[in-house]
């Protein structure tokens, strides 16, 4: 089978490399790609959203199913895009249609699909310009800290935690009339705030059946101790040690099973990942988020852990005959280190050349913000490379990620040393 996988970073990477290994790949193209995708396929320089470009290279190599990485392709609706061209219609797109896809395009649109499924999450109102003067009130009469979303997908910056009522009245007023998110804040989800541990659930389905993958807690904040700003992601481990069996059956059972029931009774064009973000509140488990696609940087410690065949898991949803499978996790924990530039996330500098590390077993050094140039790999963005491992717990995992993240080597380069502090 002839694989296209969409988008440039690390995830994007770890599914490259995972596909590689199937049996089912005759050949695996990645769009646009960065380094470490080229050692896993053909790179080909095209926009994740030029659904023209991507028609031409499908029919050109004779892909036979396209994975979208991120979120921006399948919430523009790629997939209702395939499944409107009679010459596309018989390649399968692994995620939702717009539809389905609004679970993690709109904030509102997800909010209100849990209340009616009775999937448990924070208490919640929405408001635009139209009745501003309500949220204001609404704004008032909470309890702090309180959350404020923005309603359309903002880069992972559209949310804000406000520790007093000024400050959030001041920010829902930048979101709604200064457009402070763009258009994505033309709507806003204020929310209660639910003081846990977070954790991220992914779930892989066929829209009827589904299967669950190995869980992750990834960790945001740029400093030790989760300080400082906010970031796409430094870390991540895998398995999370206060999700037990019975906490997973809970999220099985109260989160996992609406959901899917939820997609079926309300018709939504749905298959693919379902990325649960959830946070532990008193040992009951409460959704936080939905997103369509799986999470950077909790892939590229995942997929190191899972042993099925990833071609096969896709054909199978394609098909249809997801409930024939059962996923397989190494029992060893991982722990993916990410290293950054120096002074991300604010500004750092691109173009600096990259020491990479020979790896041993059970070690990964999955590729982000790094390209080919001049025969060197050179830094291009933040998040730099992912230090993944795996050990007999997740200790022994740390500190071999750490080891190998230290020995990635760039100038000004940056990593968190603490990924699974608290464990």
């Amino acid at each position: 089978m002839n694989f296209l996988l969409i988008g440039a970073g690390g995830r994007e990477h770890a599914l490259a490399w995972k596909l590689k290994e199937s049996k089912l790949c005759d050949y695996l193209c990645i769009a646009p790609g960065n380094a470490g995708t080229a050692l896993c396929g053909e790179n080909i320089n095209l926009g994740v959203t030029d659904f023209e470009a991507i028609k031409k290279v499908c029919l050109e190599k004779e892909i036979d199913i396209v994975i979208p990485g991120p979120e921006v392709p399948l919430v523009e609706g790629i997939v209702d895009f395939f499944k409107a061209d009679s010459s596309l219609q018989d390649i399968a797109v692994i995620g939702p249609g717009k539809s389905g896809a609004q679970l993690e395009g709109s904030k509102a649109f997800a909010k209100a699909f849990m209340e009616k499924y009775q999937i448990p999450t924070a208490s919640y109102n929405e408001f635009d310009a139209s009745n501003f003067e309500e949220g204001k009130d609404y704004i008032k009469a909470q309890n702090l800290p309180i959350v404020l979303k923005a309603d359309g997908l903002a880069a992972g910056k559209g949310v804000l935690i406000c520790e007093s009522h000024e400050q959030a009245l001041d920010e829902f007023d930048q979101m709604i009339h200064d457009e402070k998110f763009g258009k994505a804040s033309s709507k806003v989800v204020i929310e209660e705030f639910l003081d846990g541990i977070e954790l991220s659930v992914f779930v892989l389905t066929d829209g009827k059946d589904y299967l669950v993958l190995p869980e992750a807690k990834d960790y945001k904040r740029i400093g030790e101790g989760d300080t400082g700003l906010n970031t796409g992601g430094m870390g991540a481990v895998s398995p999370v040690p206060f999700a037990d069996k019975a906490f997973m059956d809970k999220i099985e059972r109260q989160i996992i099973q609406p959901t899917i029931k939820g997609i079926q009774e309300d018709n939504l064009d749905y298959c693919g990942f379902i990325f649960l973000g959830l946070i532990k509140v008193d040992n009951a488990p409460y959704v936080i988020e939905y997103n369509c696609r799986m999470g950077d940087p909790e892939t590229e410690i995942v997929i190191p852990r899972l042993e099925n065949d990833l071609g096969e898991l896709f054909d199978a949803v394609a098909k249809n005959q997801l409930a024939e499978h059962q996923i397989k996790t190494n029992p060893l924990s991982g722990v993916a280190t990410i290293v950054v530039s120096g002074g991300y996330p604010g500004k750092y500098e691109k173009g600096l050349r990259i020491e990479i590390p020979e790896v041993h077993e059970n070690e990964y050094v999955f590729y982000a913000g790094a390209i080919e140039k001049e025969g060197n790999i050179v830094t291009s963005g933040g998040r730099v490379m992912a230090a993944s491992a795996l050990g007999e717990n997740l200790q022994e995992a740390l500190q071999k990620s750490k080891a190998l993240a230290e020995k990635i080597d760039f100038d000004k380069k940056y990593f968190r040393q603490d990924i699974g502090y608290e464990f």
